[in-house]
């Protein structure tokens, strides 16, 4: 027989032998892996894209198992049922705005391989809890198996209805404001003639809005970022060619509207409307272990469901977005793309109903975008919409959304920069190149605090920046208001003959201006800035949005606040000069460490908030979260941070292992590159067949 024919037949054989087993040639050539490393970052290489969110769902599991499931019962609405009376308010929300049902239609809506995609995600979760079932605790293991449609009513109701919202649900706001910085660099600005991206989303350290550090890689694919936990989707990433990162914006995608009571129904348009109407029978453990049922209707007017009444007058709440169903195949269409168009086209899906987006790549190219779903409103500016709205009018009831064409946008601006931290997209460079008169007056509010002025500032004062340049500003602890206001106040203190204004001068004489760990002064600074009642000499313009407000309008006042704030700091702490280090402290898991920065509204760009522990001391709650430099050059560099660690399950080493970088103000590297993962591997997995 001919060389080349016995080939042609062993070939054949081969083919005809893996046809009747079932295999697929192109997934039996290479095993899904997980390259673990020493910070706990899953490094998924999977030969396509399902294997590559399979894997991703098992490595969440591992990570956040717990916290995972308990998410999943509260999207869910059966809370209440798997761990009682707690979360009866949590579940009646979910029942009132349908999360389930909408969760279950978004689902039916996915095609091909994102509904794979997805399905393969949630197989993940359930094959590593089933394996892993003892790790679970019971009250656990009743919410398994996740759906499809569960991690579906996840994305919604964080998006939706804890971002979008909750304040005109909610009667009590969140602890802190979620909030976030992002800047990014063109080539005309940077040392290397590369872009570079900063991102730096400030959220609470806990819950629903716990990122997770993940690396996925498949054919086509090659994605280093973050994703909340228990959503498919890295959201804050950056690939080869580009990335991109999230602030929380100024957008207005959800009303409150009053409605008037009127035999039994309200009133709209001079006529009486009868409420829709649904009742729901909702489970709840009882502290014997039985589950008792407890029945609520929920009333549902033109504006959307009725969240709470009072005498001959109801409210009403409208959230954009709830019947997005493809953000996934927009996140992976975004995490797929290669340049600015393709990006763009993803982008134009409008599927992520709010954040603002900040992007960089390799053809040099930065992009801002007011990012959302933005209702198309007929009337009303932005502090219109953002009070309680009238509810008898029909036209007021938005049913349509801007375009991704109408929102304020800036790519390439000659500055050769452009920021966000949470402040309204007009000045997101500078000198500006949006004006707010160009858009609808509902579109964002005309302001600018202290903590994007920084931003602005620390770039400008650069005529080229290099990486380290960039890292230096992402970990810059130094507070503008200090810079605006501190010289005038010791000015105006050098008059005094008080011993306790000129000692409390000589304190913040001697301080750094920064608050980290062994700065004396920032938090006498700080007691006095609290105190004071609008002294600004000259308030806040747009016609100079980064060195507005400054200057003193009541020396004497200032200078008696000064008095106060270094009596009540001594008091408090023993010293007037007590460092930051001795007070603010990073604590998870039994690490401890003194801590740097501070609430955003002092203008400091390391953003952390703080709540009071058991021996008086502050600890870390919520601010700083990911935090990532990127270089898009021929190979991309990327430094990264994950403040609190990328497991909060009990006991892993990971929750709290990167707090003492956090306080020494260092980041790692992230390892995009196989070669260098492979020198950090803690542990490794391999799985071949499970679709």
């Amino acid at each position: 027989m001919p060389r080349n024919m016995k080939k042609t037949l062993s070939l054949l054989t081969v083919l005809i032998l893996l046809y009747a087993t079932g295999c697929d040639l192109s997934k039996s050539q290479k095993d899904t892996e997980i390259l673990w490393d020493k910070f706990g970052v899953p490094h998924i290489y999977a030969p396509d894209g399902a294997g590559m969110y399979y894997a991703f769902g098992r490595a969440q599991m591992e990570s956040h198992s717990i916290l995972m499931l308990k998410l999943y019962a509260q999207a869910r609405g059966r809370a209440a049922e798997y761990f009682g009376r707690n979360y009866l308010e949590s579940d009646k929300l979910m029942h009132l705005f349908g999360i389930s049902e909408k969760a279950e239609e978004c689902y039916n809506t996915q095609t091909g391989e994102y509904k794979l995609y997805l399905d393969s995600f949630v197989k993940g979760i359930n094959d590593y809890a089933a394996e892993n079932i003892a790790s679970i605790p019971d009250d656990y293991k009743k919410i398994l198996p996740v759906t499809s449609s569960d991690v579906m009513a996840h994305t919604i109701r964080v998006l939706c209805i804890e971002f979008l919202g909750m304040e005109d649900i909610a009667t009590v706001k969140r602890l802190t404001e979620p909030g976030s910085n992002a800047m990014a660099i063109s080539p005309v600005r940077s040392e290397s003639g590369n872009s570079i991206l900063v991102s730096n989303p400030h959220l609470p350290w806990s819950d629903f809005f716990t990122w997770y550090e993940a690396h996925l890689v498949s054919k086509d694919f090659n994605l280093y970022g973050v994703s909340l936990v228990g959503m498919p989707s890295v959201t804050i990433a950056f690939n080869e060619y580009l990335g991109w990162t999230h602030t929380v914006n100024t957008i207005d995608a959800s009303d409150r509207y009053e409605l008037e009571l009127k035999d039994g129904g309200y009133v709209l348009d001079g006529k009486i409307i009868q409420f829709e109407k649904k009742t729901v029978s909702i489970g709840i453990l009882e502290n014997d272990g039985s589950i008792s049922k407890e029945e609520f209707e929920f009333r549902y007017s033109e504006h959307g469901p009725v969240v709470g009444e009072k005498g001959e007058k109801a409210w009403a709440v409208r959230i954009a977005g709830l019947d997005n169903g493809r953000i996934f195949e927009q996140y992976h269409k975004m995490g797929r793309a290669k340049s600015l168009p393709e990006f763009e086209e993803a982008v134009k899906m409008l599927q992520n109903p709010m954040f603002n987006i900040v992007y960089a790549d390799r053809d040099g190219n930065i992009l801002y975008l007011f990012n959302g779903n933005v209702p198309v409103r007929k009337s009303g500016d932005f502090s219109f919409w953002s009070g309680t709205i009238n509810g008898t009018s029909s036209d007021l009831i938005w049913k349509e959304y801007h375009t991704y064409e109408s929102l304020p946008k800036v790519i390439n601006p000659p500055s050769g920069f452009l920021q966000n931290c949470n402040d309204p997209p007009w000045n997101c460079t500078w000198p500006a190149v949006l004006k707010p008169a160009d858009f609808p007056p509902y579109m964002s509010p005309v302001r600018m605090g202290l903590k994007p002025q920084r931003a602005v500032n620390l770039i400008r004062a650069h005529e080229k920046l290099t990486f380290d340049d960039m890292v230096d500003i992402k970990l810059n602890t130094g507070m503008e208001s200090a810079d605006r206001f501190l010289d005038d106040l010791l000015k105006a203190a050098e008059k005094s003959t008080d011993k306790n204004v000129t000692d409390a001068a000589a304190v913040l004489r001697k301080w750094d201006r920064k608050s980290d760990p062994e700065s004396r002064g920032a938090i006498l600074f700080a007691a006095w800035w609290d105190s004071r009642v609008d002294l600004a000499e000259i308030p806040w313009s747009n016609d100079e949005p980064v060195t507005t407000p400054r200057g003193i309008k009541n020396p004497e006042k200032a200078i008696e606040l000064l008095a106060k704030a270094a009596e009540n700091v001594t008091k408090k702490y023993g010293s007037a000069d007590v460092s930051i280090g001795e007070v603010f402290r990073l604590r998870i898991n039994g690490h401890d460490y003194p801590s740097n920065g501070g609430p955003e509204y002092y203008g400091i760009l390391r953003a952390i908030y703080y709540t009071p522990d058991s021996d008086g001391k502050l600890s870390a709650v919520a601010g700083d979260t990911y935090y990532a430099v990127t270089e898009f050059g021929k190979k991309v560099k990327a430094e990264v941070l994950l403040s609190y660690g990328n497991s909060s399950q009990p006991g892993s080493k990971h929750a709290g292992d990167q707090l003492q970088m956090m306080s020494e103000k260092k980041m790692r590297p992230a390892l995009f590159y196989r070669e260098d993962v492979e020198k950090s591997i803690e542990k490794s997995e391999k799985f071949h067949k499970f679709y």
